[in-house]
């Protein structure tokens, strides 16, 4: 493979998601993640770190994995080769919805109808989270688009950062989240911990302040995706630690397109400089590790008890 071809497979398999081109989908599809994710969040006991919200990256989308709903199990999937959302249930039921231009309302309408048309109903707090505009799911005609293009874009995207970050995480032996997506931010992460309590959070804007303390009761170093919106405008990948540690923002960091924001308290690299990087795995794994050891070297984590030494991964 020359070096042209070799170009153009990377961009390819990493493909590109220029905000401005399907922010109006973007926003639509977050409250639809929002209507899901609730649904499984009133059906599920806590774990911790709300973990159980989560979804996870499948071979076409998005899925919520089974939930429980008395001694049967139904689970819900975004489907973004053929586009619609599944209803499976384990004794045999399916209900889909068709992932098309459509309001937030309507699109809650019919998930709500598909549930009760499967026997299981659920009632969900309808107010969106982690959003400055919190228009109730049932109410909002604002948000309707849907560009089937960039929403398989996205989850192309979703397959290749589900990948590397499960490369980096298998570097780990010490407690680890799984590598999942949080439908209240719109971002994949993983998250690593030192073991140690972390002092109690002091909360974030649009989220309950409980909400925070819970997600951040254990010292961490965190990583993740996001496509993109507010002060960052362009996609990205960040990093950051809770508690930060003393002179975290000022650690050389790899690549060397990576720099830290103090407005954020973040480490970012731009999506664009890995899917352009000649290696894009390489190049978000060191942003990865290097990221991780400056909260790890800098807080006094025990790096020889929590880290695989021969590197398998």
């Amino acid at each position: 493979m020359d070096e042209i071809e070799r170009a153009a497979s990377t961009r390819e398999t990493w493909p590109a998601l220029p905000l401005d081109e399907w922010q109006d989908t973007y926003a639509t599809l977050h409250m639809w993640t929002q209507i899901v994710g609730k649904i499984r969040m009133a059906q599920t006991p806590l774990i911790n770190h709300w973990w159980q919200v989560a979804f996870y990256v499948t071979t076409r989308g998005l899925t919520t994995s089974p939930i429980a709903y008395g001694q049967r199990t139904f689970q819900i999937d975004f489907d973004f080769t053929n586009h619609v959302l599944e209803i499976t249930t384990s004794d045999g039921g399916e209900r889909s919805v068709a992932l098309e231009p459509k309001t937030v309302a309507a699109f809650y309408r019919e998930v709500m109808d598909a549930l009760r048309a499967l026997g299981i109903d659920v009632r969900i707090w309808t107010t969106p989270v982690e959003v400055a505009e919190r228009i109730p799911f049932e109410q909002d005609e604002k948000h309707g688009a849907y560009d089937p293009e960039y929403a398989h874009r996205l989850w192309r995207i979703l397959v290749q950062v589900d990948r590397v970050f499960k490369a980096f995480r298998a570097r780990f032996i010490g407690k680890s989240s799984p590598v999942h997506f949080f439908w209240g931010a719109f971002d994949m992460a993983v998250t690593r911990f030192s073991g140690r309590r972390a002092p109690e959070h002091p909360g974030v804007p649009n989220v309950g302040r409980w909400v925070m303390v819970e997600a951040y009761s254990h010292e961490v170093s965190s990583a993740g995706f996001w496509p993109g919106g507010g002060m960052i405008q362009e996609p990205a990948f960040y990093a950051y630690a809770y508690p930060a540690p003393e002179g975290f923002g000022a650690y050389p960091v790899q690549p060397a397109k990576a720099w830290y924001s103090s407005e954020l308290g973040e480490f970012l690299l731009t999506y664009e400089a890995v899917r352009t990087s000649p290696q894009p795995d390489e190049t978000l794994l060191a942003f990865l590790q290097s990221t991780y050891e400056a909260a790890a070297d800098l807080a006094g984590w025990d790096r020889a008890a929590l880290e695989r030494g021969d590197r398998r991964a």
